[in-house]
């Protein structure tokens, strides 16, 4: 199945495409698509959805500097180190524990944390930009915290965490939810390459190499689908389209939870 090149873009096309709908990049939707169908194991298909998110977002950014000025995403540099004091740990630190767990824990964890994110896209999707929640020392503190967290699920899934960051940053921060995404590719993109460096450590990071073909594919099926569902991006509506992808995610979560 792995050789199956067609198939690859197209699922990651149309991944890309759902998550774009909603201004995410799709990695959430990915994962279990790498190991349910081109059975890769836990850890492997972690990595490798964590290679091809590292394009993708890479590839955002300069795709949303029309939207959002990178002088206004600068500008938000106390925000973005805030964010990245905790996260870069984070990142580190999951990477490692995942690399460590038995592939059975791994299966578990992972379909945990994917009936968490199907959470969030039903309860905590559409934020209000407004008063941050916290100032001075305690959102210092609540920052890192959150970022630890943030870069901790990130690593574990191989996503970027935008599912994760958005909320954070216009909840604690206030800031505006168009910025926010932004943000959250700035923030996201280190976050990745500390975890992906921790990931480089290991023997099951030779997936790539031996999949290299395979994880272009992916990737640019990512990209080419990212930019369409940004194109469509409120076309669909919101009340349909998040409890339909968030019911795929809990039926991803299930059948991961069941896999051997």
């Amino acid at each position: 199945m792995r050789d199956n090149k067609a198939a690859a873009f197209g699922g990651a096309a149309i991944i890309g495409t759902l998550g774009g709908l909603i201004g995410l990049g799709g990695a959430e939707f990915r994962l279990p698509l790498l190991i349910g169908a081109f059975q890769f194991g836990a850890l492997e298909a972690v990595i490798v959805n964590k290679a091809t998110s590292l394009v993708v977002v890479a590839s955002a950014l300069p795709f949303r500097a029309s939207a959002v000025s990178l002088g206004d995403v600068a500008a938000q540099w106390p925000v973005i180190l805030n964010l990245l004091a905790g996260s870069l740990l984070g990142a580190w630190h999951g990477a490692g524990w995942a690399t460590r767990l038995k592939s059975a824990t791994l299966y578990r964890v992972i379909a945990l944390l994917l009936v968490g994110i199907a959470t969030l896209l039903l309860f905590g999707h559409d934020h209000a930009s407004g008063q941050a929640l916290a100032s001075g020392s305690l959102q210092l503190v609540a920052g890192v915290a959150a970022g630890f967290v943030i870069g901790l699920v990130a690593s574990l899934l191989g996503v970027a965490g935008g599912e994760l960051l958005i909320p954070t940053l216009v909840l604690l921060f206030g800031v505006d939810i168009k910025l926010a995404g932004s943000l959250s590719l700035a923030i996201s993109l280190p976050t990745m390459i500390v975890g992906f460096a921790r990931y480089s450590r290991d023997r099951s990071f030779a997936v790539l190499r031996h999949n290299r073909s395979f994880v272009g594919v992916m990737a640019l099926g990512s990209i080419v689908g990212a930019f369409i569902g940004g194109r469509l991006l409120g076309m669909a509506p919101s009340a349909i389209l998040l409890p339909l992808l968030a019911a795929i995610l809990v039926i991803s979560a299930v059948k991961i939870w069941r896999h051997e």
